[in-house]
């Protein structure tokens, strides 16, 4: 995990990751804009307050109220942006650290997109349903990593194997090494409460994962030829 950190950040700022990494940051900061903008729309719209202290009152709490939507939010948009550029990404990394192995498959455009809005709509209604319990912060946090650790987890590790395999063997492997999965998704929940380098994590994440989709991936083919030598 250590190392697909390492070689995740490593890469980061290198050439072949900068025209992903605008368009990425880009990408996010324009949703949250709109976003920003019809939240503020929609409170300008709502009837003056008989009293201008009420009204200062209000202001101040939808001004909250923006900040914390914009907060609630980052997770879902963190992962719609994921999908759409995790081939860009597993294709600089596997080109510059895997070269050896099978090219893995680009997605079709429209299932991509396709499967990350659907993913980002259970991710926004997961964490509506958790909403009550993050307003308790000792018990919201582990809420927190709890849900879009193993949310997080599942799409980026399907959407790098899925380069190399069906569907339902991405799942199934991804099942089968569900521990390392939520694992990697906790660490980018983790990053994700943290301003600024939050808007980094769909492109971070989508290139730490594919290192530890192959490095579980190579330890399960290496488990797979010592059993066979055993029966044997």
């Amino acid at each position: 995990m250590i190392t697909a950190i390492s070689k995740a950040l490593e890469q980061l700022f290198t050439p072949p990751f900068r025209s992903v990494l605008f368009k990425s940051l880009g990408l996010v900061i324009g949703i949250f804009v709109v976003i920003g903008a019809a939240l503020q729309a929609f409170i300008v719209s709502l009837p003056e307050l008989p009293y201008p202290w009420l009204d200062q009152i209000a202001a101040a709490m939808a001004g909250f109220g923006i900040l914390v939507s914009m907060w609630f939010l980052i997770v879902p948009v963190t992962a719609l942006v994921a999908g759409l550029f995790l081939d860009e990404i597993a294709a600089a990394v596997e080109t510059r650290y895997y070269p050896m192995d099978p090219a893995g498959r680009e997605q079709p455009f429209g299932r991509t997109v396709a499967y990350s809005v659907r993913f980002a709509l259970v991710v926004l209604g997961l964490n509506l349903l958790a909403l009550p319990f993050y307003l308790f912060p000792p018990l919201g946090l582990a809420v927190h990593f709890v849900l879009n650790g193993y949310l997080l987890g599942r799409e980026y590790f399907e959407l790098a194997a899925l380069r190399h395999m069906s569907f339902r063997d991405a799942r199934s492997f991804r099942r089968h090494c569900r521990g390392e999965a939520f694992l990697a998704g906790a660490v980018l929940a983790g990053l994700l409460l943290i301003p600024v380098v939050n808007f980094f994590v769909p492109i971070f994440g989508a290139a730490f994962m594919v290192h530890v989709y192959k490095g579980l991936s190579s330890q399960n083919q290496a488990a797979a030829r010592e059993a066979v030598s055993a029966r044997r």
